[in-house]
């Protein structure tokens, strides 16, 4: 029997099309599992960020609890259950701390830490009736120590790490796992503009054993592994591809 054999497996990824969990999503259906993508991009968007037709796609506001009972239902509904769950939905913003405001607090700890607990409690309500399932949640080398000029985010996957641990005791009697997933730095062509000026980039790789960004494929792995019976007595654990940048001192 191959543990980590994912064909036929049923799992939602919020976030699916955006730069990480586009490239996810498609090594889950290439992995024989039936992915739909949860996302406000837009179905035409999420094909252009390469996702195949095989992947289902439903509109998805992570911070309202409506959208993500109705994408349960939906689901439930085509597939009869719900295996895998990733929360990788997020948002961030560069701006100075004094110069914070309440709408900014409020959309990037949303989409980050409620869009999480949110997706956690719909459908781990269903995982906990079925007595089986793997939830992975999108944290990040900025939840401690924090990043600069990421003065929410890292709140916010601070808490996202605590969530996931709190989870991860309550359901293990109930066969449901809950991990994190903490990457390093993976920039987008956003976060390039507005977080990483050649100063900060020089930094970031100085800091960085390996030299360089990682590759989105670079999370694929970690993943499949997590979402896998491979990992059936890992539960609140932290998986964290950085290249080496949490444990670079001097």
């Amino acid at each position: 029997m191959n543990n980590a054999d994912l064909s036929g497996r049923v799992a939602a990824v919020s976030g699916g099309a955006g730069h990480l969990c586009a490239v996810i999503s498609q090594a889950l259906d290439e992995a024989g599992v039936r992915v739909t993508v949860l996302d406000l991009a837009g179905e035409k968007k999420a094909r252009q960020a390469g996702l195949p037709g095989s992947v289902g796609y439903l509109r998805c506001d992570v911070t309202r609890k409506e959208d993500w009972i109705r994408c349960r239902q939906k689901i439930l509904k085509a597939h009869g259950r719900i295996d895998l769950l990733i929360n990788g939905a997020g948002a961030n913003a560069p701006t100075p701390f004094l110069k914070i405001s309440r709408q900014e607090v409020d959309r990037v700890m949303g989409v980050n830490f409620l869009g999480t607990l949110l997706g956690c409690q719909v459908f781990g309500e269903t995982m906990v009736r079925q007595r089986r399932g793997s939830i992975i949640n999108f944290t990040s080398v900025s939840a401690g120590p924090p990043l600069s000029k990421a003065f929410v985010y890292s709140a916010a996957k601070s808490g996202v790490l605590n969530l996931t641990q709190n989870l991860a005791r309550e359901w293990a009697p109930r066969n449901v796992r809950v991990n994190a997933l903490k990457p390093g730095f993976f920039p987008t062509a956003w976060s390039m503009k507005n977080f990483i000026d050649d100063d900060r980039k020089a930094k970031i790789l100085n800091h960085t054993p390996a030299g360089r960004f990682g590759k989105p494929e670079e999370l694929v792995g970690a993943v499949l592994w997590l979402a896998s019976d491979a990992s059936s007595f890992v539960t609140g654990s932290v998986v964290t591809v950085d290249g080496g940048f949490t444990a670079m001192t001097l």
